[in-house]
């Protein structure tokens, strides 16, 4: 039986004063808060368990996709051990699923809650508790750039191009902070996406936030296992209204969480997904 539930999403509301809408990637140490200048809009949402019926939602229409498939790697406690055999079996996963000529991986993050310690470096990141969507148009192309030859980035930007995350629990069902994910079909992209400076130490780059539009409707898979995946999409470079674009998603707090539930542990692969 499908366990909808409801959740009190954070939302994104511009800088009241009309200046460009910026986050730091790391929290401040001394306060554990993020420095930011837009503001949190909270709603609560209803959140619809998708568990038996998660075939009805593809990367092309609903912006996401979930399936079965257990990683051979599970220990997800060593980036250079992560690098080495997970990268490899997700790039032919992510062929698999999705048709795709050349994958390549550019980075992954492991989120583990840990309640009042602050998200201010790499290594402690927890899970992201904002709608948003990790990439806008411009920030997708630089991506391209950044991660691979200048001799290839023109030829390949010709194609059709996506980002997408693969996302998994690690260690145990993610029951506490799930993931919601937002079905691109209720997606006003000319009014819900708010673009946002992410600075870096080192550089910048662009996320989109999202605006609350009560039309949004908001997916979740109860008690995901590790050997369970999602892919998200989070920019495709066909956008003339054929195929989802992207998939504003967040984590949330399911107020039907038993006492005593693991903390979630999380990883998510983002990947430059190429077709011919």
């Amino acid at each position: 039986m499908a366990s909808d539930t409801t959740g009190t999403l954070n939302y994104f509301l511009a800088p009241p004063d009309g200046s460009r809408p910026y986050t730091n990637i790391n929290a401040d140490s001394a306060t554990g808060k993020p420095v930011r200048n837009w503001v949190e809009d909270k709603h609560e949402m209803q959140i619809e368990d998708v568990r038996g019926k998660a075939e009805l939602y593809k990367l092309d229409n609903a912006g996401f996709q979930y399936g079965r498939e257990a990683a051979k790697h599970t220990s997800f406690l060593n980036d250079d051990e992560i690098e080495r055999e997970y990268y490899p079996e997700s790039i032919d996963l992510i062929k698999r699923v999705t048709g795709a000529t050349s994958v390549v991986i550019f980075d992954h993050t492991i989120r583990r809650r840990r309640p009042g310690e602050p998200d201010d470096s790499p290594q402690k990141r927890q899970p992201v508790p904002l709608v948003h969507v990790d990439q806008t148009t411009s920030s997708s192309i630089a991506r391209v750039h950044r991660h691979l030859p200048p001799t290839e980035a023109p030829s390949l930007l010709r194609r059709r191009f996506q980002i997408i995350n693969i996302w998994r629990p690690i260690s145990h069902a993610a029951v506490d902070w799930p993931l919601a994910l937002c079905d691109f079909q209720s997606v006003d992209v000319k009014k819900d996406l708010l673009p946002v400076a992410l600075i870096y130490p080192d550089r910048e780059g662009e996320t989109f936030g999202i605006k609350y539009n009560p039309n949004h409707k908001w997916k979740y898979m109860k008690a995901m296992t590790p050997e369970e995946y999602v892919l998200i999409k989070c920019f495709d470079s066909i956008q003339d209204g054929s195929v989802a674009r992207l998939t504003p998603h967040t984590g949330f707090q399911d107020p039907n969480t038993p006492e005593g539930t693991p903390l979630r542990e999380s990883i998510e692969l983002r990947a430059l997904v190429f077709y011919d």
